[in-house]
Protein backbone atom coordinates (compact mmCIF):
# COMPACT_ATOMS: atom_id res chain seq x y z
CA UNK A 1 0.00 0.00 0.00
CA UNK A 2 1.06 3.60 -0.56
CA UNK A 3 2.90 5.21 2.34
CA UNK A 4 2.34 8.92 2.88
CA UNK A 5 5.32 11.23 2.72
CA UNK A 6 6.70 9.87 -0.54
CA UNK A 7 8.74 11.73 -3.13
CA UNK A 8 5.85 12.18 -5.56
CA UNK A 9 3.08 12.85 -3.03
CA UNK A 10 2.86 16.53 -3.95
CA UNK A 11 1.56 15.40 -7.33
CA UNK A 12 -0.12 12.06 -6.66
CA UNK A 13 -1.26 12.24 -3.02
CA UNK A 14 -2.41 15.78 -2.33
CA UNK A 15 -5.74 16.41 -0.64
CA UNK A 16 -7.55 14.58 2.11
CA UNK A 17 -7.70 10.99 0.86
CA UNK A 18 -5.63 8.63 3.01
CA UNK A 19 -5.03 5.08 1.78
CA UNK A 20 -1.67 4.68 3.46
CA UNK A 21 -0.58 1.52 5.26
CA UNK A 22 -1.50 3.16 8.56
CA UNK A 23 -4.96 4.07 7.28
CA UNK A 24 -5.58 0.50 6.11
CA UNK A 25 -4.29 -0.90 9.39
CA UNK A 26 -6.49 1.40 11.47
CA UNK A 27 -9.54 0.54 9.35
CA UNK A 28 -8.92 -3.19 9.93
CA UNK A 29 -8.46 -2.61 13.64
CA UNK A 30 -11.61 -0.49 13.75
CA UNK A 31 -13.46 -3.39 12.15
CA UNK A 32 -12.13 -5.90 14.67
CA UNK A 33 -13.02 -3.58 17.55
CA UNK A 34 -16.51 -2.97 16.19
CA UNK A 35 -17.02 -6.72 15.80
CA UNK A 36 -16.08 -7.24 19.45
CA UNK A 37 -18.58 -4.59 20.49
CA UNK A 38 -21.27 -6.16 18.30
CA UNK A 39 -20.61 -9.59 19.78
CA UNK A 40 -20.87 -8.17 23.26
CA UNK A 41 -24.14 -6.42 22.39
CA UNK A 42 -25.48 -9.76 21.13
CA UNK A 43 -24.45 -11.49 24.35
CA UNK A 44 -21.80 -13.56 22.57
CA UNK A 45 -18.81 -11.95 24.29
CA UNK A 46 -18.24 -11.15 27.93
CA UNK A 47 -19.17 -7.72 29.28
CA UNK A 48 -16.42 -5.18 28.67
CA UNK A 49 -14.88 -7.15 25.82
CA UNK A 50 -15.76 -4.51 23.24
CA UNK A 51 -14.20 -1.69 25.20
CA UNK A 52 -11.10 -3.73 25.94
CA UNK A 53 -10.51 -4.59 22.28
CA UNK A 54 -11.22 -1.02 21.20
CA UNK A 55 -8.68 0.34 23.67
CA UNK A 56 -5.80 -1.65 22.17
CA UNK A 57 -6.89 -1.45 18.53
CA UNK A 58 -4.69 1.54 17.71
CA UNK A 59 -2.61 1.37 14.54
CA UNK A 60 0.22 3.38 16.06
CA UNK A 61 0.97 0.47 18.38
CA UNK A 62 1.42 -2.04 15.54
CA UNK A 63 4.21 -2.48 13.01
CA UNK A 64 2.59 -2.44 9.58
CA UNK A 65 5.79 -3.49 7.83
CA UNK A 66 6.20 -6.53 10.07
CA UNK A 67 2.57 -7.51 9.60
CA UNK A 68 3.15 -7.21 5.88
CA UNK A 69 6.10 -9.57 6.02
CA UNK A 70 4.05 -12.07 7.98
CA UNK A 71 1.27 -11.84 5.36
CA UNK A 72 3.30 -13.90 2.89
CA UNK A 73 2.29 -17.24 4.41
CA UNK A 74 -1.50 -16.88 4.66
CA UNK A 75 -1.73 -14.49 1.73
CA UNK A 76 -3.02 -11.48 3.67
CA UNK A 77 -2.08 -9.56 6.84
CA UNK A 78 -5.20 -10.32 8.90
CA UNK A 79 -4.09 -13.59 10.58
CA UNK A 80 -0.94 -11.94 11.91
CA UNK A 81 -2.90 -8.88 13.00
CA UNK A 82 -5.52 -10.99 14.80
CA UNK A 83 -2.84 -12.99 16.58
CA UNK A 84 -1.05 -9.86 17.74
CA UNK A 85 -4.26 -8.05 18.73
CA UNK A 86 -5.52 -10.99 20.76
CA UNK A 87 -2.11 -11.37 22.37
CA UNK A 88 -2.40 -7.93 23.91
CA UNK A 89 -5.66 -8.77 25.69
CA UNK A 90 -6.74 -10.87 28.66
CA UNK A 91 -8.28 -14.23 27.78
CA UNK A 92 -11.93 -13.09 28.01
CA UNK A 93 -11.74 -10.08 25.68
CA UNK A 94 -9.28 -11.94 23.44
CA UNK A 95 -11.99 -14.53 22.73
CA UNK A 96 -14.07 -11.80 21.09
CA UNK A 97 -11.36 -10.93 18.57
CA UNK A 98 -12.30 -12.09 15.05
CA UNK A 99 -15.05 -14.40 16.36
CA UNK A 100 -17.05 -15.78 13.44
CA UNK A 101 -15.10 -13.72 10.90
CA UNK A 102 -12.73 -14.55 8.06
CA UNK A 103 -9.86 -12.43 6.78
CA UNK A 104 -11.88 -11.16 3.85
CA UNK A 105 -14.56 -9.83 6.19
CA UNK A 106 -11.99 -7.62 7.85
CA UNK A 107 -10.25 -6.37 4.70
CA UNK A 108 -13.46 -5.78 2.75
CA UNK A 109 -15.06 -3.88 5.61
CA UNK A 110 -11.86 -1.86 6.04
CA UNK A 111 -12.01 -1.06 2.33
CA UNK A 112 -15.52 0.28 2.80
CA UNK A 113 -14.35 2.48 5.67
CA UNK A 114 -11.47 3.81 3.57
CA UNK A 115 -13.82 4.36 0.64
CA UNK A 116 -16.20 6.35 2.84
CA UNK A 117 -13.40 8.63 3.99
CA UNK A 118 -12.04 8.98 0.47
CA UNK A 119 -15.40 9.67 -1.16
CA UNK A 120 -16.11 12.35 1.42
CA UNK A 121 -12.78 14.05 0.82
CA UNK A 122 -13.16 13.84 -2.97
CA UNK A 123 -16.71 15.19 -2.79
CA UNK A 124 -15.51 18.13 -0.71
CA UNK A 125 -12.87 19.07 -3.25
CA UNK A 126 -15.31 18.59 -6.13
CA UNK A 127 -17.72 20.95 -4.35
CA UNK A 128 -14.97 23.56 -4.10
CA UNK A 129 -14.09 23.06 -7.77
CA UNK A 130 -17.76 23.36 -8.73
CA UNK A 131 -18.14 26.58 -6.74
CA UNK A 132 -15.15 28.04 -8.58
CA UNK A 133 -16.50 26.87 -11.95
CA UNK A 134 -19.86 28.48 -11.12
CA UNK A 135 -18.10 31.74 -10.37
CA UNK A 136 -16.32 31.61 -13.72
CA UNK A 137 -19.52 30.75 -15.58
CA UNK A 138 -21.35 33.70 -14.06
CA UNK A 139 -18.53 36.21 -14.39
CA UNK A 140 -17.75 35.35 -18.02
CA UNK A 141 -21.17 34.37 -19.34
CA UNK A 142 -20.96 37.06 -22.07
CA UNK A 143 -17.23 36.73 -22.81
CA UNK A 144 -17.03 35.65 -26.43
CA UNK A 145 -14.34 33.29 -27.68
CA UNK A 146 -13.80 30.81 -30.46
CA UNK A 147 -15.22 27.35 -29.96
CA UNK A 148 -13.06 24.46 -31.09
CA UNK A 149 -14.07 21.05 -32.40
CA UNK A 150 -11.59 18.32 -33.35
CA UNK A 151 -8.92 20.83 -32.17
CA UNK A 152 -9.89 23.20 -35.00
CA UNK A 153 -11.64 26.56 -34.82
CA UNK A 154 -15.40 26.08 -35.11
CA UNK A 155 -18.04 28.68 -34.18
CA UNK A 156 -18.19 31.33 -31.47
CA UNK A 157 -19.03 30.35 -27.89
CA UNK A 158 -18.58 32.09 -24.56
CA UNK A 159 -16.10 31.30 -21.85
CA UNK A 160 -19.06 31.25 -19.49
CA UNK A 161 -20.48 28.33 -21.48
CA UNK A 162 -17.15 26.50 -21.28
CA UNK A 163 -17.07 26.97 -17.51
CA UNK A 164 -20.72 25.92 -17.28
CA UNK A 165 -19.81 22.66 -19.00
CA UNK A 166 -17.12 22.08 -16.39
CA UNK A 167 -19.62 22.92 -13.65
CA UNK A 168 -22.25 20.48 -14.87
CA UNK A 169 -19.72 17.66 -15.12
CA UNK A 170 -18.44 18.32 -11.61
CA UNK A 171 -21.95 18.42 -10.16
CA UNK A 172 -22.89 15.16 -11.87
CA UNK A 173 -19.71 13.50 -10.60
CA UNK A 174 -20.53 14.67 -7.07
CA UNK A 175 -24.02 13.21 -7.36
CA UNK A 176 -22.61 9.84 -8.42
CA UNK A 177 -20.18 9.80 -5.51
CA UNK A 178 -22.96 10.72 -3.10
CA UNK A 179 -25.18 7.90 -4.32
CA UNK A 180 -22.44 5.31 -3.92
CA UNK A 181 -21.46 6.64 -0.51
CA UNK A 182 -25.06 6.68 0.69
CA UNK A 183 -26.25 3.32 -0.66
CA UNK A 184 -23.36 1.02 -1.59
CA UNK A 185 -20.90 1.00 1.33
CA UNK A 186 -21.74 -2.06 3.40
CA UNK A 187 -20.16 -4.29 6.01
CA UNK A 188 -18.75 -7.62 4.97
CA UNK A 189 -19.44 -10.37 7.49
CA UNK A 190 -19.95 -13.89 6.25
CA UNK A 191 -17.28 -16.08 7.77
CA UNK A 192 -15.53 -18.83 5.89
CA UNK A 193 -18.11 -19.40 3.14
CA UNK A 194 -20.87 -16.88 3.75
CA UNK A 195 -22.89 -18.81 6.36
CA UNK A 196 -21.48 -17.49 9.66
CA UNK A 197 -21.84 -21.04 10.93
CA UNK A 198 -19.74 -20.45 14.09
CA UNK A 199 -22.41 -18.04 15.33
CA UNK A 200 -25.27 -20.46 14.82
CA UNK A 201 -28.42 -18.62 14.00
CA UNK A 202 -27.12 -15.31 15.39
CA UNK A 203 -24.93 -14.33 12.46
CA UNK A 204 -27.36 -11.95 10.80
CA UNK A 205 -28.00 -10.23 14.12
CA UNK A 206 -24.28 -9.71 14.69
CA UNK A 207 -23.87 -8.40 11.15
CA UNK A 208 -26.58 -5.83 11.80
CA UNK A 209 -24.95 -4.78 15.07
CA UNK A 210 -21.57 -4.54 13.33
CA UNK A 211 -23.08 -2.28 10.68
CA UNK A 212 -24.53 -0.02 13.35
CA UNK A 213 -21.16 0.20 15.10
CA UNK A 214 -19.40 1.24 11.89
CA UNK A 215 -22.16 3.33 10.32
CA UNK A 216 -22.26 1.15 7.21
CA UNK A 217 -25.17 -0.51 5.43
CA UNK A 218 -26.24 -4.11 6.03
CA UNK A 219 -26.11 -6.11 2.79
CA UNK A 220 -28.77 -8.65 1.97
CA UNK A 221 -26.05 -11.31 1.86
CA UNK A 222 -22.30 -11.44 2.40
CA UNK A 223 -20.71 -10.26 -0.85
CA UNK A 224 -17.43 -12.17 -0.85
CA UNK A 225 -17.52 -12.91 -4.57
CA UNK A 226 -20.05 -10.28 -5.65
CA UNK A 227 -17.75 -7.32 -6.27
CA UNK A 228 -20.28 -4.84 -7.61
CA UNK A 229 -19.78 -2.59 -4.59
CA UNK A 230 -16.06 -2.31 -5.32
CA UNK A 231 -16.58 -1.61 -9.01
CA UNK A 232 -19.26 0.99 -8.24
CA UNK A 233 -16.91 2.85 -5.91
CA UNK A 234 -14.21 2.66 -8.56
CA UNK A 235 -16.57 3.68 -11.34
CA UNK A 236 -17.81 6.74 -9.49
CA UNK A 237 -14.22 7.79 -8.84
CA UNK A 238 -13.29 7.18 -12.46
CA UNK A 239 -16.18 9.39 -13.56
CA UNK A 240 -14.93 12.17 -11.30
CA UNK A 241 -11.40 11.70 -12.63
CA UNK A 242 -12.77 11.92 -16.16
CA UNK A 243 -14.32 15.36 -15.72
CA UNK A 244 -11.28 16.60 -13.78
CA UNK A 245 -9.03 15.41 -16.60
CA UNK A 246 -11.26 17.11 -19.18
CA UNK A 247 -11.01 20.42 -17.31
CA UNK A 248 -7.26 20.13 -16.91
CA UNK A 249 -6.82 19.27 -20.58
CA UNK A 250 -8.92 22.28 -21.61
CA UNK A 251 -6.75 24.51 -19.45
CA UNK A 252 -3.49 23.18 -20.90
CA UNK A 253 -4.78 23.79 -24.43
CA UNK A 254 -6.14 27.26 -23.68
CA UNK A 255 -2.91 28.19 -21.85
CA UNK A 256 -0.62 27.37 -24.79
CA UNK A 257 1.60 30.32 -25.71
CA UNK A 258 0.02 30.66 -29.15
CA UNK A 259 -3.48 30.67 -27.64
CA UNK A 260 -3.02 32.36 -24.25
CA UNK A 261 -6.69 32.58 -23.35
CA UNK A 262 -6.23 31.44 -19.73
CA UNK A 263 -3.38 31.10 -17.30
CA UNK A 264 -2.95 29.58 -13.88
CA UNK A 265 -2.84 32.05 -11.03
CA UNK A 266 0.14 32.40 -8.77
CA UNK A 267 2.63 32.41 -11.60
CA UNK A 268 2.08 28.83 -12.72
CA UNK A 269 5.00 26.47 -12.75
CA UNK A 270 8.52 27.32 -13.78
CA UNK A 271 11.00 25.22 -15.73
CA UNK A 272 14.31 23.88 -14.43
CA UNK A 273 15.91 24.74 -17.78
CA UNK A 274 13.89 27.59 -19.32
CA UNK A 275 13.44 30.62 -17.03
CA UNK A 276 10.89 32.26 -19.33
CA UNK A 277 8.32 29.50 -19.02
CA UNK A 278 5.06 29.71 -17.07
CA UNK A 279 3.75 26.16 -17.20
CA UNK A 280 0.16 25.19 -16.24
CA UNK A 281 1.68 22.99 -13.55
CA UNK A 282 -1.47 22.28 -11.55
CA UNK A 283 -3.41 21.21 -14.63
CA UNK A 284 -0.50 18.99 -15.64
CA UNK A 285 -0.43 17.37 -12.20
CA UNK A 286 -4.17 16.69 -12.41
CA UNK A 287 -3.64 14.99 -15.75
CA UNK A 288 -0.80 12.97 -14.27
CA UNK A 289 -3.31 11.56 -11.79
CA UNK A 290 -6.29 11.08 -14.06
CA UNK A 291 -4.33 9.30 -16.81
CA UNK A 292 -3.64 6.44 -14.38
CA UNK A 293 -7.25 5.90 -13.30
CA UNK A 294 -8.67 4.03 -16.33
CA UNK A 295 -6.12 1.24 -16.04
CA UNK A 296 -6.83 0.83 -12.34
CA UNK A 297 -10.57 0.70 -13.02
CA UNK A 298 -10.00 -1.95 -15.68
CA UNK A 299 -8.05 -4.08 -13.20
CA UNK A 300 -10.84 -3.87 -10.64
CA UNK A 301 -13.51 -4.75 -13.17
CA UNK A 302 -11.42 -7.69 -14.38
CA UNK A 303 -11.00 -8.84 -10.77
CA UNK A 304 -14.78 -8.91 -10.29
CA UNK A 305 -14.94 -12.35 -11.91
CA UNK A 306 -14.48 -14.52 -8.80
CA UNK A 307 -14.93 -18.22 -8.17
CA UNK A 308 -17.59 -19.89 -6.03
CA UNK A 309 -17.74 -18.59 -2.44
CA UNK A 310 -14.19 -17.18 -2.20
CA UNK A 311 -11.81 -16.04 -4.93
CA UNK A 312 -8.39 -17.45 -5.69
CA UNK A 313 -6.31 -14.35 -6.38
CA UNK A 314 -8.84 -11.94 -7.87
CA UNK A 315 -9.76 -10.56 -4.44
CA UNK A 316 -6.08 -10.00 -3.63
CA UNK A 317 -5.72 -8.16 -6.95
CA UNK A 318 -8.13 -5.46 -5.76
CA UNK A 319 -6.29 -4.06 -2.76
CA UNK A 320 -3.59 -1.93 -4.32
CA UNK A 321 -5.52 -0.76 -7.42
CA UNK A 322 -8.40 0.35 -5.22
CA UNK A 323 -6.04 2.21 -2.90
CA UNK A 324 -4.28 3.88 -5.81
CA UNK A 325 -7.52 4.80 -7.57
CA UNK A 326 -8.95 6.46 -4.46
CA UNK A 327 -5.68 8.31 -3.78
CA UNK A 328 -5.20 9.53 -7.36
CA UNK A 329 -8.81 10.66 -7.70
CA UNK A 330 -8.47 12.52 -4.42
CA UNK A 331 -5.27 14.18 -5.59
CA UNK A 332 -6.86 15.18 -8.89
CA UNK A 333 -9.89 16.62 -7.09
CA UNK A 334 -7.71 18.65 -4.75
CA UNK A 335 -5.68 19.93 -7.68
CA UNK A 336 -8.80 20.67 -9.69
CA UNK A 337 -10.23 22.80 -6.90
CA UNK A 338 -7.02 24.83 -6.70
CA UNK A 339 -6.79 25.10 -10.48
CA UNK A 340 -10.26 26.55 -10.95
CA UNK A 341 -10.04 28.83 -7.93
CA UNK A 342 -6.90 30.48 -9.31
CA UNK A 343 -7.66 30.37 -13.04
CA UNK A 344 -7.22 33.71 -14.82
CA UNK A 345 -9.14 34.02 -18.11
CA UNK A 346 -8.02 36.67 -20.62
CA UNK A 347 -11.14 38.04 -22.37
CA UNK A 348 -9.14 40.40 -24.59
CA UNK A 349 -7.00 37.54 -25.91
CA UNK A 350 -10.12 35.46 -26.48
CA UNK A 351 -11.67 38.20 -28.60
CA UNK A 352 -8.43 38.86 -30.47
CA UNK A 353 -8.11 35.18 -31.36
CA UNK A 354 -11.69 35.12 -32.58
CA UNK A 355 -11.27 38.22 -34.73
CA UNK A 356 -7.93 36.97 -36.07
CA UNK A 357 -9.78 34.01 -37.55
CA UNK A 358 -10.79 36.28 -40.41
CA UNK A 359 -14.50 35.57 -40.28
CA UNK A 360 -14.16 31.88 -41.13
CA UNK A 361 -15.91 30.72 -37.92
CA UNK A 362 -19.04 32.48 -39.23
CA UNK A 363 -19.21 30.48 -42.45
CA UNK A 364 -22.08 28.40 -41.09
CA UNK A 365 -24.20 31.53 -40.63
CA UNK A 366 -23.26 32.89 -44.05
CA UNK A 367 -24.34 29.60 -45.61
CA UNK A 368 -27.68 29.91 -43.80
CA UNK A 369 -28.06 33.43 -45.20
CA UNK A 370 -27.43 32.24 -48.76
CA UNK A 371 -29.56 29.12 -48.50
CA UNK A 372 -32.82 31.04 -48.75
CA UNK A 373 -31.93 31.95 -52.35
CA UNK A 374 -29.53 29.18 -53.41
CA UNK A 375 -30.74 26.18 -51.41
CA UNK A 376 -28.86 24.59 -48.53
CA UNK A 377 -26.53 22.35 -50.53
CA UNK A 378 -25.56 25.00 -53.09
CA UNK A 379 -25.03 27.62 -50.36
CA UNK A 380 -22.78 25.22 -48.48
CA UNK A 381 -20.72 24.63 -51.64
CA UNK A 382 -20.38 28.35 -52.39
CA UNK A 383 -19.16 29.20 -48.89
CA UNK A 384 -16.82 26.20 -48.78
CA UNK A 385 -15.23 27.09 -52.12
CA UNK A 386 -14.96 30.77 -51.26
CA UNK A 387 -13.41 29.92 -47.89
CA UNK A 388 -10.83 27.70 -49.57
CA UNK A 389 -9.83 30.48 -51.98
CA UNK A 390 -9.63 32.97 -49.11
CA UNK A 391 -7.34 30.67 -47.13
CA UNK A 392 -5.15 30.00 -50.16
CA UNK A 393 -4.85 33.70 -50.88
CA UNK A 394 -4.45 34.79 -47.27
CA UNK A 395 -7.46 37.10 -47.50
CA UNK A 396 -10.40 37.71 -45.13
CA UNK A 397 -13.54 35.74 -45.88
CA UNK A 398 -15.64 38.93 -46.14
CA UNK A 399 -13.62 40.29 -49.07
CA UNK A 400 -13.84 37.04 -50.98
CA UNK A 401 -17.57 36.74 -50.38
CA UNK A 402 -18.17 40.28 -51.66
CA UNK A 403 -16.27 39.38 -54.83
CA UNK A 404 -18.28 36.19 -55.37
CA UNK A 405 -20.72 36.26 -58.26
CA UNK A 406 -22.87 33.65 -56.53
CA UNK A 407 -23.18 35.84 -53.43
CA UNK A 408 -23.99 38.89 -55.51
CA UNK A 409 -26.52 36.86 -57.51
CA UNK A 410 -28.25 35.86 -54.30
CA UNK A 411 -28.92 39.53 -53.59
CA UNK A 412 -26.89 39.61 -50.35
CA UNK A 413 -25.85 43.16 -49.47
CA UNK A 414 -22.66 44.17 -47.70
CA UNK A 415 -24.70 45.15 -44.66
CA UNK A 416 -26.42 41.78 -44.49
CA UNK A 417 -23.08 40.07 -44.89
CA UNK A 418 -21.55 42.12 -42.09
CA UNK A 419 -24.43 41.16 -39.83
CA UNK A 420 -23.96 37.50 -40.70
CA UNK A 421 -20.24 37.77 -39.93
CA UNK A 422 -20.79 39.35 -36.49
CA UNK A 423 -19.84 36.66 -33.93
CA UNK A 424 -21.73 38.35 -31.10
CA UNK A 425 -24.96 37.67 -32.97
CA UNK A 426 -24.34 33.96 -33.36
CA UNK A 427 -24.28 32.61 -29.82
CA UNK A 428 -27.63 30.85 -29.93
CA UNK A 429 -28.76 29.66 -26.50
CA UNK A 430 -25.35 30.01 -24.84
CA UNK A 431 -26.59 32.40 -22.17
CA UNK A 432 -29.61 30.21 -21.43
CA UNK A 433 -27.44 27.15 -21.07
CA UNK A 434 -25.18 28.99 -18.62
CA UNK A 435 -28.23 30.09 -16.61
CA UNK A 436 -29.55 26.52 -16.58
CA UNK A 437 -26.22 25.14 -15.33
CA UNK A 438 -26.07 27.74 -12.57
CA UNK A 439 -29.65 27.07 -11.55
CA UNK A 440 -29.07 23.33 -11.41
CA UNK A 441 -25.92 23.87 -9.35
CA UNK A 442 -27.68 26.08 -6.83
CA UNK A 443 -30.67 23.76 -6.56
CA UNK A 444 -34.24 24.57 -5.50
CA UNK A 445 -34.69 27.96 -3.92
Amino acid sequence: MHTRGGLFDGVFARGGVDTSDQAWLQAMLDTEAALARALEAAGLAEPGAGAAVTAVAQASAFDAAELGRRAAGPGNPVPALVRELAGRLPRGPAAAVHQGATSQDIIDTAAMLLARQALGAIAGDLAAAAAAAAGLAEAYQDTIMIGRTLLQQAVPVTFGLVAAGWLTGLDEARAALARVSRTRLAVQFGGAAGTLAPLGGRGREVAELLAIELGLAVPVLPWHTDRLRITEVAGACAGAAGILGKIARDVTLLAQSEVGEVREGGGGGGSSAMPHKNNPATAIAVLGCTRQVPGLLATLVAAAEQEHQRAAGAWHAEWEPLSDLLRLTGSAASGGADLLASLEPDPARMRDNLLAAGGFPMSERVASLLSAELGAAAAQDVVAQTSARAVAGGRPLREMLLESAAVAGAGVTAGALDEALDPTEYLGSASRFVAAALAAHRGPG
